[in-house]
């Protein structure tokens, strides 16, 4: 089963303990991982379920193309990382 961690400057800002969450794709993981975790989802995707623009996703050290539907294969012994981009100088 997939294993989901987010950094830990999200961690200051919702709680979002690393879990497992099973599914093939990035979606699924993330569906099921949100299920329990209602909070997080609304910091990590948009109101249409997309990512949001500061967050970064990476399966397996490798960095999701599709952060519309999120449809990145996830292997069943994958690692999926949550991200906050950030910006600035």
């Amino acid at each position: 089963m997939p294993h989901v961690r987010f950094t830990d400057n999200i961690q200051r800002h919702v709680e979002c303990p690393p879990a497992q969450a099973d599914g093939d794709t990035v979606r699924a993981v993330l569906d099921a991982y949100f299920a329990a975790n209602v909070a997080a989802r609304g910091y990590v995707l948009d109101d249409q379920g997309a990512l949001r623009k500061h967050m970064v996703i990476f399966v397996d050290g490798r960095q999701i193309t599709d952060r519309i539907g999120l449809t990145d294969s996830v292997p069943q012994d994958g690692l999926v990382e949550v991200i906050q981009a950030l910006s600035g100088g």
